[in-house]
């Protein structure tokens, strides 16, 4: 899984100026913002936090979303909107931490690689990002 859509709930605060937002289907996932902008933003990644309770994004299972319509039904007079939570970007944002990898490749590919100048470290990454995305 890399991408799921959680709905969420944006209450106009009546404490102080903006938005308190909550995940029906994540009991104690909570944010606030002052601007639906930046509540939107904050919902991400208050989403983030609360999904990303492991080291291994990958390989846990996260409970499936309600479907907003029933979300919407629940809170009419609120707004409710569908937040993304993308494991991925969610992962280059804050576990970007160098890890040290040894591996093997011909020699002859090496040897062009080192003639056109490439950084093996960040040709790695690409090509491991864009794998894990096609799949």
């Amino acid at each position: 899984m890399s991408k799921v859509y959680y709905p969420a709930v944006f209450h106009v605060s009546e404490d102080v100026t903006g938005y308190w937002i909550e995940f029906p289907d994540l009991p104690g996932c909570f944010s606030q913002g002052e601007t639906i902008d930046e509540s939107m933003e904050l919902a991400k990644e208050a989403l983030g936090l609360f999904l990303d309770q492991s080291d291994d994004i990958y390989e846990r299972s996260i409970a499936q979303p309600s479907n907003i319509q029933e979300i919407m039904k629940q809170f009419p007079n609120e707004i409710v909107l569908l937040i993304e939570y993308d494991t991925i970007k969610y992962a280059q944002l804050y576990k970007n931490k160098a890890v040290k990898k040894t591996l093997s490749i011909p020699q002859w590919l090496n040897e062009e690689a080192i003639k056109k100048g490439l950084n093996f470290s960040q040709v790695l990454q690409e090509a491991l990002v864009a794998k894990l995305r096609s799949l």
